[in-house]
């Protein structure tokens, strides 16, 4: 009995030597687990995801944190359609210098240009909730450098800058606001940061991308 105890502590000891340690593998073995010994006892080493628990926010910071996360969806939402906005607008100065100072073809080029973004956008554009246009509006100033009033003027004309501020008015916005990111804008700002750092507006920008050029095919 006690030869049979001495020999299968033998055996333990050969197996489990100080440090970490591999669990041994046999036939029917299909996964390699590691292992790390602690004093005499040796445990299985797993990694797990972290995961974040906190206590109930009092009701003030509920509700601060509910706002954030309404504002985080609506930035998230519109962002895509501000990158869209200021890749084409490159296109457009580019093109427009091109065609130089013939009136006549500059007129046409731009219809062609407005026919094409109202197929493609102006459904989905026309969904937005008035937050969403208010926040878009900023995020075109902040993608392109220039208001939205001051692209519509160099587009389409003076009067149509005027009419289109008059209509933003009409919904508490501005087409002439400057975006602000270290004071008004500043939560947009951090929002926006984070969807830059995670890459996420990569993938949106290329579905807009590819759906424009199955639009142009049709």
């Amino acid at each position: 009995m006690y030869l049979r105890i001495a020999c299968i502590l033998f055996i333990i000891c050969c197996l489990f030597r100080p440090g970490v340690s591999v669990a041994q593998q046999n036939g029917n073995d299909t996964i390699m687990l590691g292992g790390i010994v602690v004093g005499v006892d040796t445990f299985a080493m797993v990694f797990l995801p972290e995961v974040e628990k906190t206590g109930r926010l009092p009701r003030h910071l509920a509700r601060q944190r509910a706002k954030y996360d309404r504002l985080k969806y609506n930035v998230t939402k519109v962002y895509p359609y501000a990158i869209a906005a200021a890749e084409i607008l490159k296109d457009v100065d580019k093109n427009l210098e091109q065609i130089g100072d013939d009136k006549k073809k500059r007129r046409q080029y731009l219809n062609t240009v407005e026919s094409k973004l109202n197929k493609r956008f102006k459904g989905e554009l026309e969904n937005l909730t008035i937050t969403q246009g208010q926040i878009l509006v900023k995020l075109i100033n902040r993608q392109t450098g220039k208001n939205c009033y001051h692209i519509i003027r160099e587009l389409k004309g003076g009067f149509s800058a005027v009419i289109w501020q008059s209509v933003a008015v009409l919904f508490s916005n501005s087409l002439k606001r400057e975006y602000d990111p270290y004071e008004r804008d500043k939560d947009v700002e951090a929002i926006v940061a984070e969807l830059e750092a995670n890459y996420y507006y990569q993938y949106k920008y290329q579905r807009q991308q590819a759906l424009m050029l199955q639009a142009r095919r049709n």
